[in-house]
């Protein structure tokens, strides 16, 4: 009989709405007489002290059932264990899951969960010790986080956006020091962002070159810019052609230090703390139950 599955649940994902989800999802899981078993932390320390514990016992998997968020906790738990991580994406961004192929239905994510494959991805590690799978943001956009987080409204999404429209009429260029595998340049931009995976944000496609198996991070850097053609560029990230753009740089590096005054950093969504903080790639850290690539 196949080995346990021990499902982590975010029960605030969609909303709320995701609880409903569940036992369809359970169950299509324990077809065939696989067992599964779930936890649900009350706060998010305590699922991750949960998830840590059961990824000790030794299951066949950690199964996230949530958004980028649960993702980011569950990482956390499962990282260099060798215990593989399931991702039922039940979310409002489900940028991770969307990185490796996994179908936004739930039914079809648990399938390919109760496949078993498993992609042998990296995972990016900060130096005090938290890991991420996706996207570190820093500067206008973890900004607009740190002012979307403060907001009660509106719902998914749109919170993001109007965050944003508000965060810009007082923003103004950063200036940063960016150390890549040593090499150290500074000088004022509008953020920088350090990737695993290509996109953040519910699909703004931020480092679309970004591939989570070369055993590089992709970082790129939005000089300083009107806020008039920031609109204009903006866009264009949901297609990933921003890259052409002047202002726009996009290099590779294995160890990435970032530096700016007054700078969150936010990485898969959560909130890091702030800068300095250094980050670096580790080579195969994540083993992902992903559809097979192509």
């Amino acid at each position: 009989m196949p080995g346990e599955l021990v499902l982590l649940v975010n029960p605030a994902a969609r909303g709320g709405r995701s609880s409903r989800l569940l036992d369809p999802v359970v169950r299509r899981l324990r077809a065939g007489g696989r067992p599964v078993s779930v936890v649900v932390g009350a706060s998010a320390e305590d699922a991750l002290e949960r998830a840590r514990a059961a990824v000790a016992a030794g299951p066949e998997a950690l199964v996230a059932f949530g958004g980028d968020g649960l993702v980011h906790l569950a990482v956390q738990a499962v990282a260099g264990t060798g215990v593989p991580l399931g991702v039922i994406p039940a979310g409002t961004g489900n940028d991770i899951a969307a990185a490796f192929g996994i179908p936004r239905d739930l039914r079809a994510a648990a399938d390919v969960v109760a496949a078993g494959a498993v992609r042998v991805a990296d995972l990016a590690r900060t130096d005090g010790g938290e890991w991420f799978a996706g996207v570190m943001a820093c500067g206008f956009d973890s900004k607009v986080n740190e002012r979307a987080n403060r907001m009660t409204g509106p719902p998914g999404a749109a919170r993001y956006l109007l965050a944003m429209l508000r965060e810009l009429r007082a923003f103004a260029p950063i200036p940063f020091t960016v150390t890549l595998d040593g090499e150290t340049s500074a000088g004022e931009a509008t953020l920088v962002a350090v990737a695993n995976t290509g996109s953040y944000g519910a699909g703004m496609r931020v480092c679309p070159q970004a591939e989570p198996d070369d055993g590089l991070l992709d970082v790129l850097t939005v000089g300083p810019m009107p806020a008039a053609a920031f609109l204009r560029v903006f866009p264009r990230v949901y297609r990933g052609t921003h890259l052409g753009h002047p202002a726009i740089t996009a290099r590779r590096a294995r160890r990435v230090t970032i530096d700016a005054p007054g700078v969150i950093a936010y990485a898969d969504g959560e909130r890091l703390g702030p800068l300095p903080l250094t980050c670096e790639i580790v080579p195969g850290a994540l083993r992902l139950l992903a559809p097979p690539t192509v």
